[in-house]
């Protein structure tokens, strides 16, 4: 019965032992937010941004020098064609006034509105991931 004890004992104390060694699981690491890439060109400012779920990040420009707005979608990481799109309008448009769409690798847009004295609404996906901003940025 010593023996049984005995045994016993030392394998809870390996078990304890290997658990305590063991690799530990983690989540893997969260995409850093994708920066905005400069697509619209020079003198547009970031004024706006909305995550596009855990893929990616969508801005919303202006220029004062060209009193326009521009919308592009970046994923976080880049990688195979995916499916992406992006509308701009004005918010008291019925329709869009600009769109891009098609499959992407890493961004979709640039996407044009002058909304000068208006709100403005963009909206769009990346591979799926729906995301929109309604009546912002007015003036």
């Amino acid at each position: 019965m010593k023996r049984v004890a005995q045994a016993t004992a030392a394998v809870g104390v390996s078990a304890v032992a290997f658990l305590a060694l063991a690799p530990q699981a983690s989540a893997a690491p969260a995409a850093a937010k994708a920066a905005y890439n400069g697509a619209c060109g020079t003198g547009y400012k970031v004024v706006n941004s909305t995550p596009v779920g855990d893929t990616g990040t969508a801005y919303l420009t202006y220029s004062s020098a060209t009193g326009e707005n521009c919308a592009v979608a970046v994923r976080h990481v880049t990688g195979d064609a995916v499916p992406m799109e992006l509308f701009i309008r004005r918010s008291d448009s019925e329709i869009y006034d600009d769109y891009d769409g098609g499959d992407f690798r890493s961004y979709v847009g640039p996407v044009h509105v002058r909304a000068a004295g208006s709100c403005v609404d963009w909206w769009g996906s990346i591979d799926g991931v729906r995301f929109g901003r309604y009546a912002t940025n007015c003036g």
